[in-house]
């Protein structure tokens, strides 16, 4: 493996994947320099009350199509194929097992959902395992959060690359950025109401969830989570 690659990570529901969820990935992978950045669909989301839905494998494909437009973007079913709860601390160290170093991997995550962190499983030993890339979301500045560490606490600002040796170890990178509104229970409330999903998922998503007619007349409940 090369030793300079950074690689991100952007876990969730992807129920369905969206807007948001792209503009937060390239806006880490443009900020921190990234080579490549993995979507990872996880199996049974531990902070969701409900099962996701739409399957793992329309999961999986709607990803599959989302990040084909961008060559650093790829799919990745670590998370899919065990047959548990998906724990970020877990699949950070599956990514280690298979080669990659806390200093390589930068965990992309909203602000709304980083604001959480201390609810996570292993918190605060995940902190430990990559760097997490802390993207500021609609309603959710990054100057509202309460950051854990803040002795490892980076803000980077526009034009500017936190250099190797900072990287290193791991480090929490606050990111500001611009990204879209959307959440996937509005999406799924939309589809339901069979009203369009332009501006909220990429067109080959929308084609494909009408195709395959998911979450038709469902019920979307805005309680679980919303990524």
């Amino acid at each position: 493996m090369n030793r300079g690659r950074r690689t991100g990570v952007l876990g969730g529901t992807f129920d369905p994947i969206h807007l948001g969820h792209l503009s937060a990935a390239s806006a880490a992978a443009g900020a921190l320099a990234l080579d490549e950045v993995l979507f990872v669909p996880s199996h049974r989301p531990p902070h969701r009350g409900v099962a996701p839905g739409a399957s793992a494998s329309h999961r999986l494909a709607m990803v599959k199509l989302a990040v084909q437009a961008d060559a650093r973007f790829r799919a990745s079913d670590i998370e899919l194929r065990v047959r548990t709860r998906s724990f970020t601390a877990v699949t950070l160290r599956a990514l280690h097992a298979l080669g990659y170093r806390a200093s390589q991997l930068f965990f992309i995550i909203g602000s709304d959902a980083f604001a959480e962190i201390a609810t996570w499983h292993d918190y605060p030993a995940v902190l430990d395992l990559a760097h997490f890339a802390v993207v500021s979301r609609p309603g959710r500045p990054l100057g509202s959060l309460a950051t854990p560490l803040v002795e490892r606490t980076r803000e980077i600002g526009p034009g500017v690359r936190l250099a190797d040796d900072v990287l290193a170890e791991p480090r929490i990178v606050l990111i500001p950025a611009e990204t879209p509104d959307v959440s996937s229970t509005d999406v799924r409330a939309r589809a339901a109401a069979g009203e369009s999903l332009e501006g909220l998922v990429p067109t080959e998503v929308e084609r494909y969830i009408r195709r395959h007619r998911l979450y038709a007349g469902a019920d979307p409940d805005p309680s679980t989570a919303t990524s």
